[in-house]
């Protein structure tokens, strides 16, 4: 699945094995980093294969596997399927600063708001924390889950580490000792797929789950504060029973002035805004639902708070929302959308791979076993055998055959105790 993030004046787009950053105010050339030209992986360190399950000759796709930006829009980070963290400074210039490696294939990462550490969640449940300042040095474990993470996220202070993982748990746990827990957030019925905590209100988390809800917390207590299930606010338009109960949050954005909010579901082709409602408590309310000429792969708010999506189209790749009078509308005629879209046009080759990609949530799905169904089912198979001998065997006793050995049997017995008297 592609993805696209604001940082500055790029538009940064992660595809397969590439990353593709286009200036949104220049037509200088895109910058395009190749992962199957990145740094290989020294042989002293090919023991690290290992701890995921597989032999030391075991090599990736290059598929880059998770991609963040920093908060101030000057560094950014990726993963990929070769078990490594790519750090980017993008002043002056975009270039590579360090190359390094994780343990195991990693599935988020975030930059702290000092942008002295970026965080790196796995597929194990582990978090380790690598370093900035220090771009060579190696990671260190934060803290570990029992399941498979989706998302992270940090407090605007820095304060809390928030976690996602498989098995529906959002935890809120104390960055600099992760083992003092402050809170669960709990109440998804599935796999947590995406968490935000929104610009202008530090006290709020945003998540979305396979549940096909979106829920907002007070993550420093736990408490839930609104639920909404997009399922009632998005027309799907389609009678697959299957697709309908597998509706899965795949993204949500903040404008940068705290306002607008807006939902993205998995193969869903429209994007749903919420609007923040003033006020000491806030609260979010559903307002606008942008229906979308094709299903998109992600979205993002710039830093001017227009809304970019990112369409799984060569033609129509990318389009940009405003908001004015009170009401989003598609600016069509952007110097800035038809530079943007003609740059992904010329790079889209890079996101062959990614057109029709099977769903990065289809796996994380509980599947539920109706054990009584099979108990009842077997009790019944094992009544009807139980009948079938019972009838067998009386059949046997009612035969001729046997009505004739028992009379030859009672005959014998007669003839055996008169000669006996």
């Amino acid at each position: 699945m592609a993805v696209v993030c604001n940082a500055g004046e790029w538009l940064v787009t992660s595809c397969g094995k590439y990353l593709i950053a286009v200036h949104i105010n220049d037509t200088r050339e895109p910058f395009v980093f190749d992962c199957s030209k990145a740094e290989q992986r020294p042989k002293e360190n090919d023991f690290d294969c290992f701890s995921d399950g597989a032999g030391s000759d075991e090599k990736g796709s290059d598929k880059v596997l998770a991609f963040a930006v920093s908060p101030s829009g000057k560094q950014a980070a990726l993963t990929d399927d070769n078990k490594r963290l790519i750090l980017f400074q993008l002043e002056p210039t975009w270039h590579c600063v360090s190359t390094r490696w994780v343990v195991r294939r990693c599935t988020s990462l975030v930059f702290t708001q000092t942008e002295e550490e970026v965080l790196v969640a796995d597929k194990s449940g582990d978090v380790y924390s690598f370093s900035c300042a220090e771009p060579q040095k190696q990671g260190e474990l934060k803290l570990g889950h029992l399941s498979m993470l989706l998302a992270l996220t940090v407090s605007p202070d820095d304060k809390y580490i928030i976690t996602a993982d498989r098995d529906e748990k959002i935890r809120v746990s104390s960055l600099r000792s992760p083992y003092n827990i402050q809170s669960f957030c709990l109440g998804h019925r599935e796999f947590v797929s995406t968490l935000l905590v929104p610009c202008g209100h530090p006290d709020w988390l945003l998540s979305g789950s396979g549940d096909g809800t979106v829920k907002l917390w007070n993550y420093d207590t736990g408490r839930r504060l609104q639920s909404f299930d997009m399922r009632q606010l998005t027309d799907t338009q389609t009678s697959d029973t299957d697709t309908e109960k597998k509706f899965a949050i795949s993204r949500i954005a903040c404008s940068p002035d705290g306002r607008h909010v807006a939902v993205q579901c998995e193969r869903i082709p429209s994007v749903q805004l919420f609007v923040v409602e003033a006020g000491a408590e806030g609260r979010l309310e559903p307002s606008e639902r942008l229906d979308l000429p094709h299903a998109p792969w992600d979205m993002t708010f710039d830093s001017h708070g227009r809304l970019w999506v990112l369409l799984e189209n060569e033609d129509t790749n990318v389009l940009l929302y405003t908001h004015s009078q009170d009401h989003w509308q598609s600016d069509a005629e952007s110097l800035e959308l038809k530079r943007v879209s003609e740059a992904l046009k010329a790079q889209w080759n890079s996101f062959q791979d990614s057109v029709g990609e099977e769903s990065k949530f289809q796996h994380l799905y509980k599947v539920n076993f109706d054990n009584m169904a099979s108990y009842l089912q077997k009790k019944q198979e094992r009544l009807k055998q139980q009948e079938q001998k019972e009838g067998k065997k009386r059949a046997a006793e009612n035969s001729p055959q046997s009505n004739g050995a028992r009379k030859k049997s009672k005959a014998k017995g007669k003839n055996g105790a008169v000669a006996q008297s």
